[in-house]
């Protein structure tokens, strides 16, 4: 059941482009009342059928842990399931790795995949697939992507209009701790799949996101160690790339989503703050803002406001009705969901 927006703030906006912004909120919960394990993380949602949704996250005793699984829930009827492990590393009776990292996504068709990660860490995991043609009632048996593909790293793959799908990927080296954001593309069914590169000299960066634009372009939007929020542009719907740039954005090395809206206007969801002095710091806010052209964006919801705590990894979907759905984590703990309209989100 949903509860409280008390620690939801609106941030009113205007741009030369834009009407007043004022999100509608709709609800707002933690998808567990009673989490079955001690730390989760990196949650995901795609829509199904009738209404009905479906999140997954990885989950255990804490992150990089072996006994760390994929876990899902289906809200229906304005409730959580309860959540279960679908999937795990086991790999024999003596040997087990943690997964990382779920991404779901449902195509044109209605075959809806899963694919994660399995390894003991990110610089050596690999990327494995699941799919369903019955909205997650049953999977196929786990399968290892092919050597050198890993699937989407963090976020949501886009299908383009001749069904190929286009991942949004990266990799962080073993041995120089390098992060490299490219791209993977695979058939309909999720075969097929080739590499595709995005220049980058200058930003340690990961986990993107793929916004799209009119005349096939498209834009990345990807978590770095540089303070910002980086960026790469393609004008042939994916098949090369510009060097990276920074954006307006700030980003304290944690990982953001983003999508293109249903009138055209693009949304993300972020932490507004730049990298202290570890990893976790800056996470304790968490905003969304929009933009009409990708380069210039607009605060106009705090999700999270504190001082402490993390909060972080999102992932955004808009649902037929129009209304955005967002998952994040909550101090590890739990994964929160947030639902709004932005009905007044109109061209002049």
């Amino acid at each position: 059941m949903f509860r409280s927006f008390l620690a939801l703030s609106l941030l009113a906006c205007c741009s030369a482009s834009a009407q007043q912004i004022i999100p509608q909120l709709d609800a707002r919960d933690f998808i567990m009342q009673n989490p079955p394990v001690p730390e989760v993380h990196a949650s995901t949602i795609v829509e199904l059928d009738k209404g009905k949704l479906l999140a997954a996250w990885f989950g255990g005793t804490e992150e990089s842990h072996k006994d760390v699984g994929i876990w899902t829930a289906v809200f229906e009827n304005g409730r959580w399931s309860q959540p279960t492990e679908l999937v795990n590393g086991v790999i024999s009776e003596t040997l087990r790795y943690p997964c990382w990292n779920p991404v779901l996504f449902r195509t044109k068709a209605g075959k809806l995949f899963l694919w994660y990660k399995v390894g003991p860490n990110p610089r050596e995991w690999w990327g494995m697939m699941m799919h369903s043609t019955n909205n997650g009632k049953t999977w196929s048996k786990p399968e290892k992507l092919p050597d050198g593909m890993l699937g989407p790293i963090k976020n949501k793959p886009v299908q383009l209009a001749n069904g190929d799908i286009l991942y949004p990927t990266s990799t962080e080296s073993v041995d120089k701790n390098i992060w490299k954001v490219h791209l993977e593309k695979s058939d309909k069914n999720g075969g097929n799949w080739s590499h595709i590169a995005v220049p980058n000299d200058t930003f340690q960066a990961i986990q993107p996101s793929i916004l799209h634009y009119p005349h096939d372009s498209l834009q990345l939007l990807c978590r770095s160690k540089n303070n910002f929020v980086v960026q790469s542009w393609s004008a042939d719907n994916g098949k090369t790339w510009s060097a990276m740039t920074a954006t307006q954005l700030p980003n304290p090395n944690s990982g953001t989503d983003a999508l293109t809206l249903s009138n055209g206007y693009k949304l993300i969801v972020y932490n507004p703050t730049t990298r202290g002095s570890k990893w976790s710091d800056g996470r304790a806010k968490l905003n969304v803002a929009v933009s009409e052209n990708g380069v210039e964006w607009k605060d106009i919801l705090q999700l999270e406001k504190g001082e402490k705590g993390e909060f972080s990894y999102p992932a955004v979907i808009q649902t037929k009705d129009g209304r955005v759905h967002i998952t994040y984590t909550a101090d590890r703990k739990n994964v929160r969901h947030v639902v709004f309209r932005l009905d007044t989100l109109t061209r002049e």
